[in-house]
């Protein structure tokens, strides 16, 4: 993925109103990002635990969404194993569900698409091997890590798909 700056990721949000984008939080670290190694730029906002922001470049352009998350996030003392649906990563802790209001008209009126992605969405990483998940996080397969990370863009491809359509 390319660096981006602050103003063209606030100007690719699909899903929330300008005065949303406006507000919400930025990492200010974006020049420290890996950017290399990134299929879509991910975080959580630090002020509001329960918000969750994906950043993907889809036709050579940037497409946001805002999230909704279900849990926390990743963690100690939890206890449920689940599976995120974007690298397929275990985590021991669980992962929250996250939930996207539909861009447009369809968002207005209060419809939402959601899937599993991992807590701290750093998908990207855990593919590449590039952050541990800890006992059973990364599933043995045949796979390489081009086409493990050809799978993982897809798959962020069609969330932002269904969120947009």
């Amino acid at each position: 993925m390319k660096s981006l700056t602050e103003q063209e990721i606030r100007s690719a949000f699909v899903n929330c109103t300008k005065g949303q984008t406006k507000r919400l939080h930025v990492p200010r670290d974006l020049a420290d990002r890996p950017w290399g190694d990134l299929d879509y730029l991910g975080w959580r906002d630090p002020q509001a635990p329960d918000r969750g922001y994906l950043v993907a470049e889809l036709d050579g352009h940037p497409r946001a969404l805002a999230l909704r998350c279900s849990g926390p996030g990743p963690g100690p003392g939890r206890s449920r194993r689940g599976m995120c649906s974007m690298c397929l990563t275990s985590h021991s802790g669980g992962v929250p569900l996250m939930v996207a209001p539909k861009a447009g008209k369809a968002g207005q009126q209060g419809n939402t698409v959601g899937t599993y992605i991992c807590g701290d969405l750093a998908c990207s990483l855990y593919v590449r091997g590039k952050r541990d998940a800890g006992a059973g996080g990364r599933l043995q397969e045949s796979l390489t890590v081009e086409e493990k990370i050809e799978r993982t863009v897809a798959n962020i491809a069609a969330f932002v798909a269904k969120v947009t359509s």
